[in-house]
């Protein structure tokens, strides 16, 4: 809800001119009322209409400022004659009316521009740059017309201490938490130039290999052609800018070229996973040296030790991995970051990010439940044994084997029953990994539903495991563990619950089934319900503050901890989130930190403050009625190996698209790129 003077924001019809505050309408939307804490908005006007929050607006520059903006975006595209000329014209004609040398004449020229653009133009941004200027005109004709007959300027055209802040975006870049360019990745696909896509997305995303693999892409549901018939395949357009760049051997296509004089300023970064490589990456761009100190004896984090081969290929993530390295980054591997180290870092470096991950695998809550069971293994330590063997030959430890009673350096799994429990991507890899260690039979164990498993990872996913002989039961539990006289688990309880609506309209409550326990003996019981982070390297002293979910409290913006100069990202600010959620995190935390380290002030940028405010907006309208396009083209569908040629190795599943169904998907894209601006 916002207050405001006058909206026409996504159809509604407000006007609270010469009204009492008490009988004022509030605005159904979450619009920028108040645009930072310091400073609040006097209006917004975007692709969906407009709003004012300040009567004493100066509507006709308001309308200025937004055409000047897309006549700059339009003479950069220059790919339709109605989007072109029509953005000279509308920034012309309003600038004209609003130095006070305008004609009615003007106006009627100005609505026909209007209309024939929405009409005409080729992308999103030509049809709807119009629509609040036609708006202005029609609900503050009384303003145009005194302007033109008296020969007047607006009253605010000199005035220099209004800020005009805009931003490009699109429903899939809202959608992405790194806020990636996508439809300019398209469409460098689309043309055939690998270059200019990858570099687009390397503006915000460096993990171009990996977020081109194993993204759960947000932005395809939220991508406009769905509301025509099916989605972009948003994600697999994504990895082949940097796959033509690796594969041809070429230098790292930056987004700006790297500063060749370094700052004298040093960042300590806690981890190298896909957080910490980013913040890296990023800092090092600025010239600012990033010391990022590893746990493990690989870089990479979970994506390397945790995400299995056959999804996320190794010497793929590796080559992300060598870019963030390209900018100047330290790596020291093998280092456990302790409470003495960060109090040392707290004096020797300018600022510090924690970005490590989450790396101890919760409990199933059973009866009888033991780390030191054998049989009983937790996720991560499973998927660490079999990805440091597969990718790095590194054997599985000696406590490990003798714990799990494993006779090789490797999981072999033959002729043993795995059970898991779980619902998300870590279970998903569990299972899948557990078939390609030759397991006779696999089974997750899940409470909710198959709807909900396909939403908490994706479509793909689940089916390809159900392809590789994965049993799923759903609506149920492990009640108690059952181990043999010798402590080894034996068998499980199983209960069955089913979902049972609430009166009340509130969500379906899962009730357990009396009498429809069931047991499942099996070898191992592998629980991947959820991950928490080890925060025992916390100075006592710091008294950090932390989130009921037990991680680091940021506020979510800039990322800094209630320690000044400690920032943290990723999941151990969020708890397990995705590959491209702790990007995009560590994207953000490092703007701050380059501006930091020089000034001592934690500032967000424009860019950013509008990104944050469009996302509470919502882009995406799920109810638009799409026209103007072709319907029923089909989304291309990459190939997979097949079930027989996959199951017994990890060889990559997703073979991506040819060159002719990536040139087919992109030129599925609406190029739906939208202007917002906040008048300040």
């Amino acid at each position: 809800m916002a207050r405001v003077v006058f909206s026409t924001w996504r159809g509604e019809q407000i006007d609270n001119r010469g009204k009492p505050e008490s009988e004022w309408q509030e605005s159904e939307y979450k619009l920028p009322e108040q645009y930072e804490a310091d400073r609040n908005a006097r209006a917004f006007i975007g692709w969906d209409g407009l709003a004012i929050f300040d009567e004493s607006i100066d509507v006709v520059r308001l309308g200025a400022e937004y055409a000047a903006t897309y006549q700059k975006y339009s003479e950069a595209c220059g790919r339709c004659a109605p989007g072109r000329w029509g953005g000279r014209i509308l920034y012309d004609l309003f600038d004209k009316i609003a130095r006070g040398e305008g004609e009615l004449s003007d106006l009627e020229h100005l609505k026909e521009v209007s209309k024939t653009m929405m009409e005409t133009s080729k992308c999103e941004i030509g049809r709807t740059v119009p629509k609040p200027l036609l708006d202005i005109m029609e609900h503050f004709h009384d303003i145009f017309v005194d302007l033109i007959e008296n020969k007047k300027k607006s009253p605010e055209y000199d005035r220099e201490d209004v800020d005009y802040i805009a931003k490009v975006t699109a429903p899939c870049m809202d959608a992405c938490p790194t806020h990636v360019d996508i439809p300019a990745y398209i469409e460098g696909v689309r043309d055939l130039r690998y270059d200019d896509s990858l570099k687009a997305t390397r503006q915000t995303m460096p993990l171009a290999h990996t977020c081109g693999r194993v993204c759960p892409h947000p932005c395809e549901d939220e991508c406009r052609r769905a509301n025509l018939d099916e989605p972009i395949s948003i994600m697999e357009l994504k990895r082949l800018g940097a796959d033509y760049e690796t594969d041809h051997a070429f230098e790292w296509l930056h987004p700006v070229e790297p500063k060749k004089e370094k700052s004298d300023k040093k960042v300590a970064i806690v981890g190298a996973g896909p957080a910490g490589l980013t913040a890296a990456y990023y800092l090092g761009l600025e010239g600012i040296q990033c010391d990022v100190y590893e746990e493990l004896p690989v870089l990479g984090g979970e994506v390397a030790v945790g995400v299995p081969q056959y999804r996320m290929p190794i010497e793929k993530y590796n080559k992300d991995i060598e870019l963030c390295r390209s900018v100047g980054t330290n790596f020291i591997t093998n280092t456990r970051v302790d409470a003495e180290m960060l109090r040392k870092f707290d004096k020797e470096y300018d600022a510090t990010l924690l970005a490590f991950g989450t790396r101890l695998s919760k409990k199933v809550r059973a009866k009888n439940e033991r780390d030191d069971m054998p049989g009983y293994w937790g996720a991560i330590n499973f998927l660490d044994c079999v990805n440091l063997w597969e990718k790095y030959r590194i054997p599985i430890p000696e406590e490990v084997r003798k714990q799990q009673m494993l006779d090789k350096e490797y999981v072999d799994l033959t002729g043993k029953t795995v059970v898991c429990v779980g619902g998300g991507f870590t279970s998903m890899d569990v299972v899948r990994c557990s078939v390609r260690c030759n397991a006779e039979k696999v089974i997750m164990l899940y409470r909710r539903d198959e709807k909900t498993i396909i939403r908490n990872t994706t479509y793909e996913e689940y089916h390809e495991a159900v392809e590789e002989g994965v049993e799923f039961i759903f609506h149920s539990a492990v009640e108690e563990i059952i181990e043999d006289e010798n402590g080894r688990l034996k068998a499980l309880k199983v209960n069955r619950f089913e979902l049972v609506p609430d009166p009340n309209g509130g969500r379906p409550q899962l009730v357990k089934i009396e009498g429809a326990d069931f047991i499942i003996e099996c070898d191992y019981l592998i629980p991947a319900v959820s991950q928490s982070a080890d925060l025992s390297l916390l100075p006592e002293e710091w008294e950090l503050e932390l989130t009921s979910w037990n991680t680091l409290k940021t506020n979510g913006r800039d990322y800094m901890t209630s320690r000044k100069g400690l920032f943290a990202a990723g999941d151990c600010e969020y708890g397990p989130m995705t590959i491209v959620n702790a990007v995009g995190q560590a994207k953000r935390a490092a703007s701050v930190i380059s501006r930091y380290v020089h000034t001592g002030e934690i500032t967000l940028t424009d860019e950013e403050i509008m990104e944050d405010h469009l996302r509470r907006l919502r882009v995406y309208n799920k109810n638009e009625k799409v026209t103007g396009w072709v319907p029923g083209l089909p989304r291309q569908v990459s190939e997979k190996l097949g079930v027989e040629e996959r199951k017994d190795n990890n060889r990559e599943v997703n073979l991506g698209f040819t060159q002719e169904e990536a040139i087919a998907e992109a030129q599925r894209c609406m190029r739906c790129y939208y202007i917002a601006m906040a008048a300040v």
